[in-house]
C-alpha cells in the first residue's frame, strides 16, 4: 500500500499506525541503545528530524516492539523491555521570563508524576524532578530521561542578558540533576540546537557522549541519496513526468536544491526531510526552509558584530568551533552551522580546518531574503518584482534604468541602521545581486578585500564596483588596477566596467560611471 506523506506528525507510533513514510533509522538507533547505561546529546537544526528521533527511542523504551516490524531494529537480539520515561520538550515551555520558564517547567513535571501516581514531598523544579526519578527507580527499575530542545529557553532570549543570566542558572540547577541521579538511569538523551559551555549540561556532564558530528550518526536525521532513491521511488516516477524532466535532471534539481546538509568530516551529506517531503508532496522545488523561522538574534548578531555576510561562502573554521559556546561571547559562525545556514563543505586532514558554506539552493536563498528584510525594510513579498525589473535593465542594456532599481533598494534602508563603512553597503549589494543570481548569471566575489559583482547576459557581461565616498572613477580604476575582467576576455561578449559612488550622509547612489573594455 502507498505510504501518506507527512511533514507535521512527529510521533513514531502515530506515523506508523497510520502508515506514514518513516525512513528507517533504527540501524543509528540500535548503536545508541545497545550500550550499557547509555547519555548522549544531538545539536541539529530545527524541524530536523530530532523529536521523532525522541519518539522512536521512547517507542523502544515503552517496547513497543510490534511497530518496528520490517525496521531493521526488529530484527536484532534486544530485550525489548518496558522501562519508566520522563520525555520533555522544552519547546513546548518556551518562556520569555525565568519565572514563567520555572512555572511552565515544574507543571510538566507535576503532570509526569500525577500520571504514575507520584506524590512529591519537596518543592521547586530540581527538587521534584530528582524525586521524580528516584521514585519511579524504586517503583519501575531504571529510568530513561528524554530532553528535547534544551537550549530553546536560551535560545529565546539570548539578547536579553539580564534574563538570560537567571534561565541559564536555572537550567544548570536542573540539568545537574541528571548526573546526580546517574546510578537510576538506564539511558539518556538530549538534543539542541547549540551546545553552550556554561550550562552544566555540559560542565557537569561530562559522560555525556556529543554524537553531533560523529560519522556513525550522520545520517540519524534527513535523508541520504540513497534512501530518497529507495523510499520515493513511487513520487520521484511520477513528478519528473509532471514536469517534464528527465529522472536524471529531476534528481540533480532535488540534490541542488535540498541536499548538501553535512554533520562529519566524512562526505556524507543529506537532505532536509521537510523540504524534500513537500517536494515529493508537491511535486515542485519551493523554498520551505522558511517555515522553519529564522532567529531573529541570529540577524542582530551579524549587524552589532559587524559582520561581513559575503565571507559565508566557503569560511574556514577550526574543530573548537564546533565544541563550545560560550553565551557572553556568541560566535556567529558557529550559530549559523548549528542553526543550519553554513554546513560542512570540506575538512582538511593536515590543517584540521573546516570549510563552511550554504548547502544548498534553498537555504541560501531563503537565508538572503531574512538579510534583505531585515537590512531593507523593503518587505519580502517586493523583491521578487524588483529583482525581476533589475534582471529585465540588464537584459536590455538599459542601465538608467538599472540604477532606478538599486536606487530603490537603498533608499529604502533605514538610516538609523546605516553603517558608516563600505562593508554595509557591500553587503545590500550582496544581497541583491545574491537574488539575481536566481533569475540571470549574476555572481558576487571579493578580490583583496574588496567585493565586485559580475553580471552576465547573452552578449555582454558587466563588472561593477561600488564606493563609499570615493568616487566612480575610482571603482573605475580599481576594476583596471586589479583586472577584474581577465577571466572573461575569451567569452567573446561585450565587457562593461561600471564604477558606483555611495554617499554615506544620505545613503544613496551618487554617481556613476559607464565605461566599455577596450581589447
Amino acid at each position: 500500500m502507498r505510504k501518506n506523506l507527512s511533514t507535521s506528525i512527529y510521533t513514531f507510533k502515530t506515523i506508523i499506525e497510520n502508515n506514514c513514510m518513516y525512513i528507517d533509522k533504527t540501524k543509528e538507533i540500535y548503536k545508541l541503545v545497545s550500550k550499557i547505561n547509555g547519555q548522549f546529546f544531538l545539536s541539529r537544526p530545527r524541524r530536523f528530524g530530532k523529536s521523532l528521533t525522541l519518539s522512536t527511542l521512547e517507542s523502544f523504551f515503552l517496547g513497543e516492539k510490534e511497530l518496528f516490524k520490517g525496521l531493521y531494529i526488529y530484527e536484532q537480539n534486544l530485550e525489548w523491555k518496558k522501562y519508566p520515561i520522563i520525555r520533555l520538550s522544552l519547546n513546548e515551555v518556551s518562556s520569555r521570563t525565568f519565572k514563567e520558564l520555572e512555572e511552565k517547567l515544574e507543571y510538566e513535571i507535576d503532570r509526569i508524576a500525577r500520571k504514575n501516581s507520584i506524590k512529591f514531598y519537596t518543592n521547586g523544579v530540581s527538587s521534584k524532578f530528582k524525586e521524580l526519578i528516584e521514585e519511579f527507580y524504586e517503583l519501575q527499575g531504571s529510568v530513561v530521561i528524554l530532553i528535547d530542545e534544551y537550549d530553546k529557553p536560551i535560545l529565546d532570549n539570548i539578547l536579553e542578558k539580564e534574563e538570560v543570566a537567571k534561565i541559564r542558572t536555572f537550567l544548570k540547577q536542573f540539568y545537574e540533576i541528571i548526573k546526580a541521579c546517574e546510578r537510576y538511569l538506564r539511558f539518556t538523551f538530549i538534543t539542541g540546537v547549540s551546545k553552550f559551555t556554561q550550562v552544566s549540561i555540559f560542565s557537569d556532564l561530562n559522560n555525556l557522549t556529543d554524537i553531533t558530528l560523529d560519522s556513525d550518526f550522520a545520517t540519524i536525521c534527513g535523508f541520504t541519496k540513497e534512501e530518497t532513491e529507495f523510499y520515493f521511488a513511487e513520487w520521484i516516477d511520477e513528478n519528473h513526468k509532471k514536469l517534464n524532466l528527465t529522472k536524471e535532471q529531476y534528481l540533480d534539481k532535488l540534490k541542488e536544491t535540498y541536499d548538501g546538509i553535512r554533520f562529519t568530516e566524512k562526505e556524507i551529506s543529506v537532505f532536509n526531510p521537510v523540504s524534500f517531503t513537500k517536494a515529493m508532496d508537491k511535486s515542485d522545488f519551493k523554498h520551505y526552509w522558511f517555515e522553519t523561522g529564522t532567529p531573529t538574534f541570529l540577524l542582530k548578531l551579524l549587524q552589532e558584530n559587524d559582520y561581513p555576510v559575503v565571507d559565508f561562502e566557503n569560511l574556514l573554521l577550526n574543530s573548537s568551533s564546533f565544541s563550545s559556546y560560550d553565551i557572553e561571547n556568541l560566535k556567529v559562525e558557529a550559530l549559523l552551522f548549528q542553526t543550519g545556514y553554513l554546513t560542512i563543505k570540506n575538512y582538511n586532514d593536515d590543517s584540521m580546518l573546516y570549510t563552511l558554506s550554504y548547502p544548498n539552493k534553498e537555504v541560501k536563498q531563503s537565508f538572503v531574503l531574512y538579510l534583505a528584510d531585515y537590512f531593507t525594510f523593503l518587505g519580502r513579498e517586493k523583491y521578487p518584482s524588483l529583482v525581476e525589473q533589475l534582471r529585465e535593465a540588464f537584459l536590455k542594456d538599459d542601465m538608467n534604468q538599472v540604477f532606478k532599481v538599486l536606487k530603490v533598494f537603498y533608499a529604502k534602508i533605514d538610516n538609523s541602521i546605516k553603517i558608516k563603512q563600505e562593508k554595509y553597503y557591500q553587503t545590500v549589494f550582496y544581497i541583491i545581486f545574491t537574488l539575481l543570481g536566481y533569475r540571470i548569471k549574476a555572481e558576487v566575489n571579493t578580490n583583496d578585500g574588496r567585493m565586485d559583482a559580475i553580471v552576465k547576459t547573452d552578449k555582454t557581461i558587466y563588472i561593477l564596483e561600488f564606493k563609499l565616498n570615493e568616487t566612480a572613477q575610482d571603482a573605475i580604476e580599481q576594476i583596471k588596477t586589479k583586472e577584474y575582467y581577465n577571466g572573461y576576455l575569451l567569452d567573446n561578449k561585450t565587457i562593461i566596467l561600471i564604477g558606483v559612488q555611495f554617499d554615506s550622509e544620505t545613503g544613496m547612489i551618487k554617481e556613476w560611471i559607464i565605461e566599455e573594455k577596450k581589447y
